[in-house]
């Protein structure tokens, strides 16, 4: 039997009977009380030939369930790991007996990074991620190993990074020297991979809302990244997340931190411009 999009997302429908759409309602995000997060926008202008009418982050497709853990830091496991990259932060490590601390003193001195980033490196003269700067920093500034783009220690310094950006509009730019970048990573978005002929488009853009085996399909934005799963009670970071759509598709995938990645990573973030960072978020 040949493959192709179209049987693909049929056949993994087929799990539940018929294609059930999402009821996305319109319960507000607000964190601990007082912290309300942006969770529906317009359409960012470089969207507006997508197939959607607005943008919606993950947390309107999670149940009940799950979306009351997003809102209370009490509830949010994630909120353990933060604490964790906390740790890291201060920690002396490598050849120079520097911490993060020891240059940047506080972690609210990242207020406003993670809304940002991607974003476009001047003195790198590339496209950078946070994963990308912080192992920049571990490398040149403290004479330290640098994390696994994906590792544990790593998606714990994002989330406490993510932290004291939340609330905060994403606003990544993509015109300058950034547009051959997210050019590319709009590309990689529209193509289809693997046995199954499925693109980023076909599951996130087409049939958000729609069920996919048991669950809600979003529309697969990463404002809310790292993400808590509780299918693998971890943090996942976004590139973590792409390995795994992409492996989903049976294909072989691009390495966490390549150029495929990155440049994915840019445009993806770019299609939330104008929801609020939620990092540490609760996803299923």
């Amino acid at each position: 039997m040949k493959f192709n999009a179209m049987t693909a997302v049929a056949a993994l429908m087929l799990a539940l009977p018929g294609a059930v759409a999402a009821d996305p309602d319109d319960d507000n995000l607000v964190i601990n009380g007082e912290q309300e997060m942006t969770t529906k926008a317009p359409l960012p202008a470089h969207m507006e030939d997508a197939n959607m009418d607005q943008i919606m982050s993950g947390w309107h497709f999670r149940s009940d369930e799950t979306q009351a853990l997003e809102m209370d830091d009490f509830d949010n496991p994630g909120m353990i790991f933060v604490d964790a990259g906390r740790d890291q932060w201060n920690a002396v490590e490598g050849s120079e007996g520097n911490s993060c601390a020891t240059c940047h003193e506080d972690p609210s001195s990242m207020e406003g990074v993670r809304a940002v980033y991607p974003k476009w490196d001047e003195k790198a003269g590339e496209v950078q991620t946070v994963a990308m700067q912080i192992n920049d920093c571990r490398e040149n500034n403290m004479g330290a190993e640098p994390y696994g783009y994906t590792s544990g220690q790593m998606a714990n310094m994002e989330a406490l990074i993510a932290l004291q950006s939340r609330g905060m509009p994403v606003d990544v730019t993509i015109d300058g020297p950034a547009e051959e970048m997210w050019e590319k990573g709009k590309e990689i978005y529209y193509t289809r991979y693997g046995q199954l002929e499925l693109s980023c488009a076909n599951c996130h853009e087409d049939n958000y809302g729609n069920m996919i085996r048991a669950d809600h399909l979003s529309q697969g934005q990463i404002n809310g990244f790292p993400t808590y799963r509780l299918k693998n009670a971890r943090l996942n970071t976004a590139h973590g997340r792409f390995k795994g759509c992409i492996r989903d598709t049976r294909a072989h995938t691009f390495d966490p931190g390549s150029d495929e990645f990155v440049a994915l990573e840019l445009y993806v973030a770019s299609r939330g411009n104008g929801l609020s960072v939620e990092g540490p978020s609760v996803r299923n």
